[in-house]
């Protein structure tokens, strides 16, 4: 028997996130379903669920963001509806953590949203409209990609990043069914400390914390 939808209130029990971060996702979540009447921003089946589809799922990053200095910068590749980007920064702004967060897009459209989300919730990311191999690299911690590319072109994709700033970014990727393959082809032109965890909102697919990602 298939699970009820998962409820703002039940993802907020599941998450711990306070009031005011609700707030900021609920707004976000009523921008997105405004959106998706003219952009396909989500698939449409999944929106009945979309607390845990895309919110939880986004949400289970959370925990593996690195502690340290902050503000913490957080680049979003491929960014679309959001996540997890502004699900992050959303957690960031009600557990009072520093996040430069910068969400890449190349769909003009999609930016927009982007931008109308973000100000619904009380977030001020930086929206690049181009594809991320197009963005000049500067310095940043985390590369976050959820639903893009294989994770080998992922990394393609992030290198010019890789060896820009003091510290190497490392990646938080949400992958599907694929990610273990997928993992196992990036070690083949790739060097890296990978971690993986299963997902809490889909048995089949994985979290994955990728580090020190050279090319080898």
């Amino acid at each position: 028997m298939p699970e009820a939808p998962l409820t703002p209130e039940a993802f907020a029990a599941r998450t711990n996130v306070s009031r005011e971060t609700l707030a900021r996702l609920t707004a976000y979540a009523d921008t997105l379903v405004r959106f998706q009447k003219t952009l396909n921003l989500v698939g449409p089946a999944t929106l009945p669920d979309m607390w845990r589809r895309h919110f939880l799922d986004s949400a289970q990053l959370f925990d593996l963001l690195p502690t340290g200095p902050e503000p913490l910068t957080l680049l979003d590749v491929g960014s679309g509806a959001g996540f997890p980007g502004l699900v992050l920064a959303a957690m960031a702004a009600g557990a009072r953590r520093s996040l430069d967060l910068h969400l890449v897009d190349s769909d003009t459209r999609k930016c927009a949203f982007l931008r109308e989300a973000a100000r619904a919730a009380g977030i001020t990311p930086t929206v690049h409209n181009a594809r991320i191999e197009a963005v000049a690299p500067f310095a940043v911690d985390v590369i976050s990609a959820r639903a893009l590319a294989p994770i080998s072109r992922i990394f393609e994709l992030c290198a010019g990043f890789l060896e820009f700033g003091p510290v190497r970014p490392s990646f938080l990727l949400l992958k599907g069914r694929t990610g273990r393959e997928e993992l196992t082809e990036a070690a083949n032109g790739w060097k890296m400390q990978a971690e993986t965890r299963p997902s809490i909102t889909d048995p089949d697919a994985i979290v994955l914390s990728v580090k020190e990602v050279t090319r080898g």
